[in-house]
């Protein structure tokens, strides 16, 4: 059993998961389809597209189905997921797009369908947020689940996985694994994914360990091998050395006894050791992560993305549909704060149906997007607008814009704002009429003039994670130069240093909503450089909250003042580091 004197090997990926796993190895892998190529004859054609929305019927009760268990053996939120996989089944577009290519070429319907699929799942893993860029998981899922009813075959289903083993796949759907047997599957193992897949998120539900991006893994290892999975660090060790084993037993007990300390605070205040209060907020995607925020006593929402309810239909969202969609939040949250990001689409997030919005892009990063798509559009931007002011009136709500570059952009969007004001009050539809507006601090124009643009709003969200790709001229999906991507640099303190003191002075608040606040070694430094309030993923809520109550703000403005003399990223993290270290004990 075990090792059987095999060479240990360690190999690296992302940690997806929180736990430990060890055991023996099943290799998933699923073949990929043949897609036949033949004409159909012109009568038969009508019969062909019969037998197209007969596979689509079908997959929708299998999709219900599977929605039914997750929802049995897990929570209604998790069964939501699949509701992503119902829209796209819904998708006019992508039916359309397919009748059409068929009525036009004459091909089989599954060939149409399947090159139809591939051009939206190319168009989804170009986006740059990588939440978004995983949704191309969820149309490849539904994808080949249609084509295997047009093409009469069975999918492999994982739970039929008896014996309790280490899953090790290329990747993994949310289908694959919301049909897992958890007494069986002891750890998830992808060569591809990220930590925002879908197939993540109902494995952290499932509370199975997992690390994604292991590249080649697959080819690496074969089924019976033995496997340690680390999903705290992201590490996989093949054949592990009884050493690593013992190793691996303390670490696993120390996580425990270390995340029960955590939890331990959820319900006190997020104030300092010296009494300064410090607000702690979530960031959301979707209605349904009311709950989350619930859960981890987030105090509001610090940033909602509305992006969502448009990069996930076939025609724009109305008016009605997005004051529902906002209302349901605030609602939920009321009396807390929520914080609405206006449409914060560009080129490199294509709205599905809508191509002309924003068209093709040789750079999309500083291209036609946010802000820019929506002052080019007012009636697209009001039709928000009015949805936002009108979920005012239910609860407290702040409205945001981002990818604001100047003063001048403001003007324009608040003289919008004004407009669809006026359009509500001529309806006599109730709103907060003392509404507060802010920006979105994430491009260096906006922190060199942050003075100029806290005489017009009420707040700022620094966006850390465009600010630093940004400043650095670093994108951050190149992983050739991903390592450069740091928090720590100089540039980057100074940056927001600056932001917050023009802040100070006119008595704006100052929230950070980026990567950074939801990271509990970051925390501190950013309270220590005068940052207000910290919005993050609703689960990082108890990890930072715990560092906060653990801390004095005198050290942590010490801590900044030392970090911002430094001139070396690599010695201002090992200061960060160490001020973690002292305050959370973590072993």
């Amino acid at each position: 059993m075990e090792n059987c004197g095999k060479t240990e090997i360690v190999v690296q990926g992302i940690a997806a998961s929180r736990g430990i796993a060890y055991g023996q190895v099943f290799v998933y892998l699923q073949s990929e389809l043949e897609i036949p190529r033949y004409t159909v004859e012109p009568a038969k054609r009508l019969g062909e597209i019969a037998r197209f929305e007969q596979a689509l019927v079908a997959t929708r009760q299998q999709i219900a189905k599977i929605q039914q268990q997750v929802k049995a053996n897990l929570s209604e939120e998790e069964a939501l997921i699949f509701d992503a996989h119902q829209m796209v089944l819904e998708d006019q577009a992508l039916i359309g797009e397919t009748i059409r290519d068929f009525e036009s070429t004459g091909n089989n319907i599954e060939y149409c369908f399947n090159a139809v699929a591939q051009r939206y799942i190319a168009a989804f893993a170009e986006i740059d947020d990588e939440y978004l860029r995983e949704r191309a998981a969820d149309i490849k899922d539904v994808t080949h689940r249609v084509l295997h009813v047009l093409l009469g075959q069975t999918a492999l289903n994982l739970g039929e996985l008896i014996e309790k083993r280490v899953i090790v796949a290329r990747d993994i759907s949310p289908s694959d694994t919301a049909g897992i047997n958890r007494s069986a599957a002891l750890g998830l193992v992808t060569d591809n994914g990220s930590r925002t897949s879908h197939a993540v998120i109902v494995a952290r539900s499932m509370k199975i360990p997992a690390v994604v991006g292991v590249r080649d893994l697959t080819s690496r290892v074969q089924d019976g091998d033995w496997l340690m999975v680390d999903g705290y660090e992201g590490a996989v060790i093949i054949n592990p050395s009884q050493a690593t084993l013992f190793r691996y037993g303390r670490i696993q007990q120390e996580k425990k006894t270390f995340e029960s300390r955590l939890l331990s605070a959820i319900d006190q205040p997020a104030e300092t050791l010296d009494g300064v209060r410090v607000t702690l907020r979530a960031n959301i995607e979707k209605p349904e992560e009311v709950a989350a925020v619930k859960q981890y006593r987030g105090e509001g929402v610090g940033l909602y993305r509305t992006e969502f309810l448009f990069l996930h239909s076939a025609t724009l969202p109305t008016e009605e549909q997005q004051y529902a969609a906002y209302r349901s939040i605030v609602e939920g949250l009321a009396p807390a704060t929520v914080t609405i990001r206006t449409l914060d689409i560009g080129g490199d997030k294509p709205l599905p149906g809508h191509p002309q919005l924003i068209g093709p892009e040789a750079n999309p990063f500083l291209g036609f997007r946010a802000i820019r798509v929506c002052l080019e559009h007012p009636e697209l931007f009001k039709t928000q607008l009015r949805a936002i002011l009108r979920a005012s009136a239910h609860g407290k709500v702040d409205l945001m814009y981002p990818m604001i570059s100047g003063a001048e952009e403001i003007d324009r969007a608040n003289a919008l704002l004004a407009e669809a004001k006026a359009e509500l009050t001529a309806r006599g539809l109730p709103f907060d009429s003392a509404l507060r507006t802010g920006t979105m601090i994430e491009i260096p124009s906006a922190a060199l003039t942050a003075d100029v643009l806290a005489e017009k709003c009420d707040f700022f969200s620094i966006g850390t994670n465009d600010l630093i790709q940004y400043l650095l001229a670093i994108d951050r999906g190149n992983n050739r130069i991903a390592h450069l991507y740091d928090p720590t640099h100089p540039a980057v303190l100074r940056v927001l240093r600056q932001v917050v003191l023009a802040a100070q002075a006119r008595r704006v608040k100052v929230s950070v909503c980026g990567e950074m606040a939801g990271d509990p070694v970051y925390a501190p430094l950013l309270l220590g450089l005068g940052v207000d309030e910290l919005s993050m993923t609703p689960a990082l809520l108890p990890a930072v909250k715990y560092l906060v109550r653990n801390t004095k703000f005198s050290d942590a403005r010490k801590l900044a003042e030392a970090a911002l003399a430094e001139t070396d990223p690599r010695k201002t993290y090992a200061l960060v580091e160490a001020f973690y270290r002292e305050r959370v004990q973590e072993e």
